[in-house]
């Protein structure tokens, strides 16, 4: 209970600016203590007022303000404020697309795409192949200037950063986020993030993945690692990815020997490849280039001297598409390899069968005539194809300019061969018992509905086969196909190497049917070797770049398609289209050299095939159309061609003669005549007529097959005149594809003359003798005991028998022969 005399009642206290003056106050000085009593307080002192009221509110908003600093200090808060904001959504953004990638622990570096390197014989690259264009080079392997000229001008905080340059990210967010173009926000790790798994879309996901995988490769790899594979992979323009592709490409050199001009200009291409290339515009290039080298001047990369003679060197001119004739090459390469081995998963190097100094030679040799003579014959095109005694493929250019036109002309286009395809009948009609000097009748003939013409439509009466090749002569060469039969001819056509189908009709033996000018030159091959097949190839091994060897071309063995007399007595034929027939403008100075020229219709396509001991070569012009030349024959363009190139392909050989034709140069004369002591009036009226001049009982040389069966068709076989009888007939060859074949012993591919065994390399080359495979395999020996005798590429200097030519009549002096 509350002591009595105290008050129940609350006292509130009140402020005196409160009140009315007529109200019931209470002075401070007034106020009730805790025991009732008030307490006095000192009197207040004049000077002491309370202060105005319009100063309390302004001090009250002073404080409110924050006073000077206040708009700065809000601004700062909100800033702070807004920033935790934008880092909690940016954090979702990044959580919510960083969730859509795979597992990090799954992240890998995808393989580059493999790269093709295709050398020639002598090691020198050729050209590179496949989606990147070049092989890839360690950093330390490329020219210095490379990656100095990069960091200059891509990314100049590249080894201070962590993946992300935060200046040039924050830059492209808000130009992404304004619809502007995204420029210079990317780092050289964001760049090949991109480039490794990302499409070039511009978004905010793809730049959040960027980001992450830019973090990843940053743990993952080394500046240098992150450097040479940015370097490897990015894209250059014109169809090259990494720096080793684009130097070939625009500067026809390897990344390791680019200079500091040069290092600029692919540096420059980075922001717009294919805008600023050489090969597009070569000022725009060097324009860009100057803006790279003042970047490396200002990182210290360069000095002025340096700087000074960079900026002094001509501008990089580039082609808009690779240039050279080996590119010709190297795509067959690239055909060839997917055959042999399938689609390559890994970088290999493709050795080839090339030789670019035969290859400059046959580009030379064709683009000299073409600008000499081609405009006024309307002639655009030629192509040409150069195999050794196996088949290898020294040279082949597939056109004019490969810059201008990359379709291969001697591999992939098929021509009408025309009277380059008549070896073929005349080596079919010698193994059905025909001879060099067998005597046809060069007259009109029809044959179904057909009646063959000469080139100059004129008729030269009786003429043996052999003058009838050298001369070219239709009439004689659909005789002895007709005679012989079409199927046969076909046969021999493909046994030699010609694959593509060949229509056996009656105008086969003017070469109607077509076919490309390598299988065609690989065929005559078998001619120069001696009779054995020439396969047509380029590639000669593909190895890992550990070394391992996947693939190689082993041609040791090759099938027997000729026999040895057949194959000599051609060569003798084909010796004289050079030098008394068609041929003429082939002719070589030194070289004993066999070959025939072929003209299509209304002058279409014109051809010269042609060989000497060491080399075969065969040669087209004419128009992708099949427009008309002016009268340009096989024996024209082809055979000048022919010779120029053939000329500069022989040098550092030997001479050798051409299979079984003799020791020297000089075909060996022919038998004297024999004197009778008496002569009946048959002798003498038998050298009066042609196809007189031997003894009924006279034995003909060996050698020679026999005739074969009579064609079922109803068209007869050749068969040797009465007075040719053999006294011990050679038994007919066996070919690979008949029953009874047996393969011969291992060959010994050494050419001996006598006991002395000629050096492998001749005139500082190989000769083309120890171009087989295993290359690098000693040439094999023949077994002890074995039978001497003509092997491949064939022993060109052993004198092999043939028959005996006709002797000269009365009547042939009469009539020119």
């Amino acid at each position: 209970m509350a002591p009595r005399g105290k008050s129940d009642r609350r006292v509130e206290p009140s402020f005196e600016g409160s009140r009315d003056s007529s109200d019931f106050r209470i002075d401070a000085d007034e106020r009730i203590v805790g025991n009732g009593r008030p307490v006095k307080r000192a009197p207040k002192q004049a000077s002491e007022e309370p202060p105005p009221r319009s100063r309390g509110k302004k001090a009250r908003r002073a404080r409110k303000s924050g006073g000077l600093f206040g708009p700065i200090r809000r601004l700062i808060y909100w800033c702070f404020v807004l920033g935790i904001w934008a880092g909690i959504g940016v954090g979702g953004l990044v959580l919510y697309y960083g969730a859509q990638m795979p597992a990090a622990s799954t992240w890998a570096i995808p393989d580059r795409p493999p790269n093709m390197k295709i050398t020639a014989i002598d090691g020198s690259v050729i050209a590179n192949r496949g989606s990147t264009g070049g092989e890839a080079l360690a950093l330390e392997e490329m020219s210095p200037y490379l990656p100095q000229a990069v960091i200059a001008i891509e990314d100049r905080r590249f080894y201070s950063h962590f993946g992300v340059d935060p200046f040039g990210l924050a830059r492209a967010f808000v130009n992404n986020l304004t619809g502007q173009p995204i420029q210079g926000g990317s780092t050289i790790t964001q760049q090949l993030a991109k480039n490794l798994f990302l499409s070039p879309e511009r978004t905010f996901e793809r730049k959040i993945q960027e980001v992450l995988l830019s973090f990843w490769l940053e743990t993952k790899f080394t500046k240098e690692q992150i450097l040479a594979m940015y370097l490897n992979r990015v894209f250059f323009g014109s169809n090259a990815y990494g720096v080793e592709a684009a130097s070939r490409r625009y500067f026809n050199k390897s990344a390791r020997d680019v200079n500091l001009g040069e290092a600029a200009t692919l540096a420059g291409l980075l922001k717009a490849p294919s805008r600023l290339s050489p090969a597009r515009d070569p000022e725009a290039a060097e324009a860009r280039a100057q803006v790279v080298l003042g970047a490396m001047r200002e990182e210290g990369f360069v000095t002025d001297s340096d700087l000074k003679t960079a900026m002094s060197q001509p501008p990089a001119k580039a082609k808009s598409y690779w240039s050279g004739a080996q590119h010709y090459a190297a795509d067959m390469v690239m055909d060839e390899v997917k055959t042999l081995i399938g689609e390559p998963k890994a970088d290999v190097v493709v050795e080839t069968t090339i030789d670019l100094r035969l290859e400059e030679a046959a580009e030379k040799a064709l683009n000299t005539i073409l600008t000499k003579e081609g405009a006024k014959l309307n002639a655009s095109q030629a192509a040409l194809v150069s195999v050794d005694a196996t088949g290898a493929i020294r040279a082949v250019v597939g056109g004019r300019d490969y810059a201008q036109s990359q379709f291969n002309r001697a591999a992939k286009a098929k021509r009408q061969p025309g009277s380059a395809f008549k070896p073929f009948v005349y080596a079919a009609a010698l193994e059905a018992g025909a001879l060099p000097d067998t005597v046809m009748n060069d007259a009109p003939v029809k044959i179904g509905n057909w009646s063959p013409e000469n080139y100059d439509q004129k008729f030269r009466g009786p003429v043996t086969i052999a003058s009838a090749l050298a001369q070219s002569l239709n009439t004689v060469a659909a005789q002895l196909a007709n005679q012989v039969g079409p199927d046969k001819v076909v046969s021999l056509a493909h046994r030699l190497g010609i694959d593509s189908e060949i229509q056996p009709n009656a105008s086969i033996a003017l070469g109607t049917s077509e076919v490309s000018l390598v299988e065609l030159t690989a065929s005559y091959a078998a001619f120069m070797n001696g009779g054995y097949k020439a396969t047509p190839h380029i590639v000669k091994r593909i190895s890992d770049m550990d070394g391992k060897v996947l693939y190689e071309a082993d041609y040791t063995n090759p099938p027997r398609v000729l026999s040895e007399p057949v194959a000599a007595t051609m060569n003798s034929m084909m010796n004289r289209v050079i030098n008394e027939g068609t041929g003429k403008a082939a002719r070589i100075d030194g070289w004993q050299a066999a070959g025939k020229s072929g003209t299509t219709q209304s002058f279409r396509d014109a051809l010269f095939v042609g060989y000497t001991s060491i080399m075969t070569t065969g040669i087209w012009f004419g128009n992708d159309d099949g427009a008309y030349m002016k009268k340009v024959t096989g024996g024209g363009l082809p055979a000048k061609a022919w010779k120029d190139y053939m000329t500069v392909a022989m040098k550092g050989y030997s001479p050798t003669p051409l299979f079984g034709t003799g020791r020297s140069l000089e075909l060996p004369p022919p038998a004297p005549v024999e004197q009778q002591p008496e002569q009946s009036i048959g002798d003498f009226l038998s050298g009066i007529l042609p196809g007189g001049g031997t003894r009924r009982n006279e034995p003909a040389p060996d050698g020679y097959p026999p005739a074969p069966p009579r064609p079922v068709q109803g068209s007869a076989s050749i068969e040797p005149p009465v007075s040719r009888n053999r006294a011990a007939p050679a038994p007919a060859p066996v070919y690979p594809d008949e029953p009874g074949y047996q393969a011969r012993p291992e060959p010994n591919y050494r050419r001996t003359y006598g006991d002395v065994v000629p050096p492998a390399d001749v005139g500082g080359r190989r000769d083309y003798r120890e171009y087989r495979g295993p290359y690098d395999a000693p040439v094999p020996v023949a077994p002890a005991g074995a039978r001497r005798g003509p092997i491949p590429p064939g022993e060109v200097g052993v004198v092999d028998n043939y028959p005996e030519g006709r002797r000269t009549t009365l009547f042939d002096i009469l009539m020119g022969e």
